[in-house]
């Protein structure tokens, strides 16, 4: 019998965030993988590990409701990783879809509603696309809606003392507010918006 349960709005723009990501690594070329990117110190490889063996991992912990380890070292990742990152988003996705989005749970500050980390995860996902996409030289137009939701939520929660060296953030990049959408989210979370692999 065929699931025809609703599907959330948020579970469903995170799937099209983890579609837009999947596409992006799929694209990258043996040759690439010691590229840099505009994550600083991380290679294009470095930055794939971090999305497939860090973030999956840790992005299915955290819509169980439990806390993940975030510093914890990524598991180990095969060479195909367009089909490691595919098979781990599917289990990350298939949590989601059984979640309570309105389960309490731990939050900063206090307690809140697991629909948040799934919000996180959205921005997440938008904002490393982006930088595989530069990294990679991928001309290719990348989904506005989920940089525009990424901001709207990393704008609420994301403090100045969550800010600076040692800090899981840099501190935001100056840009236009009529800038392309991705160029804002690449500033917002410390990118320069002019990266180029070569600059």
């Amino acid at each position: 019998m065929t699931d025809t349960s609703p599907v959330d709005p948020t579970v469903d723009l995170l799937a099209r965030a983890i579609t837009q990501t999947s596409e992006v690594i799929a694209a990258v070329t043996p040759d690439q993988a010691d590229q840099p990117t505009p994550c600083e110190d991380w290679t294009v490889r470095e930055l794939v590990t971090h999305l497939i063996g860090q973030i999956l991992r840790d992005f299915r912990i955290a819509a169980r409701g439990d806390m993940p380890e975030w510093g914890a070292p990524p598991e180990q990742v095969g060479a195909d990783w367009s089909a490691e990152f595919q098979t781990r988003a599917r289990a990350l996705l298939d949590q989601w879809r059984t979640a309570d989005l309105e389960r309490p749970v731990p939050s900063l500050g206090g307690e809140a509603p697991l629909r948040g980390r799934a919000d996180q995860q959205i921005a997440e996902f938008a904002t490393h696309t982006w930088d595989l996409a530069r990294a990679t030289g991928q001309d290719r137009t990348l989904d506005p809606e989920l940089a525009e939701y990424g901001l709207a939520w990393s704008h609420r929660v994301l403090k100045p003392e969550f800010r600076g060296p040692g800090k899981a953030f840099g501190a935001e990049m100056p840009i236009a507010a009529d800038a392309p959408v991705y160029d804002r989210l690449a500033a917002w979370f410390g990118r320069d918006p002019a990266w180029t692999p070569s600059a």
